[in-house]
């Protein structure tokens, strides 16, 4: 079985989120990242610390996205996956990897910084450059949205899943303000009943 290392409210959320979409079975394991002494089962799982994980068998791997991956070509063929010869493909791929890389990594700077910093220190120049790239970043999912309903056109794909996480983390935790168009985006994707079923799984999972 499919474990998942991960969190309520982290990246892990994608993970559970495809695992649900696929009918896969899997099981969810809690970390705590703000446990002062780190559980050495999950150290050994990934000593960078960060989240999520997966174990499958032999298969260990880090990176919400990559694991996305991985988990449609193991498991696949998935209509969450656009064949490399579909119309769909080109725009599948840009925001399965834009929902992370232009989008949430750079979240984390202004979420991070508002959290965490000193009070002085909060309003920083780092902070201020992520969010202006972000709102940049953004306008590509808003042009995508009036072309049409998901990041790759007629259908949902893992591409929604990515992009979801990265604007609900941004609405959400980061002070991002998302329009009209993205509101409803929001609302069309996380009314699936997988969605609701890996939000109530990835609260449920036992402590690492």
């Amino acid at each position: 079985m499919i474990t998942v290392w991960g969190g309520s409210t982290s990246r892990s959320l994608r993970v559970v989120w495809l695992l649900e979409e696929m009918g896969l079975p899997y099981r969810v394991r809690q970390v705590d990242m703000l446990a002062p002494a780190k559980d050495p089962a999950w150290l050994a799982v990934n000593p960078g610390d960060f989240l999520p994980a997966i174990q499958d068998g032999d298969v260990t791997m880090v990176e919400s996205v990559a694991i996305l991956e991985y988990l449609m070509g193991r498991y696949g063929p998935t209509p969450l996956q656009p064949a490399p010869m579909d119309s769909a493909f080109a725009a599948y791929q840009q925001f399965l990897h834009l929902g992370e890389a232009g989008l949430a990594t750079l979240m984390m700077v202004p979420l991070v910084s508002g959290f965490l910093a000193p009070e002085a220190d909060r309003d920083n120049w780092g902070a201020r450059w992520a969010r202006d790239c972000v709102e940049r970043r953004l306008l590509l999912v808003r042009r995508q949205l009036e072309r049409a309903p998901y990041m790759a056109g007629e259908r949902f794909t893992a591409a929604d899943i990515s992009v979801s996480y990265a604007l609900r983390l941004g609405a959400n935790h980061a002070g991002f303000a998302l329009g009209d168009a993205e509101q409803a985006y929001l609302a069309r994707t996380t009314e699936r009943e997988a969605y609701k079923r890996a939000l109530a799984r990835s609260h449920e999972g036992p402590a690492a």
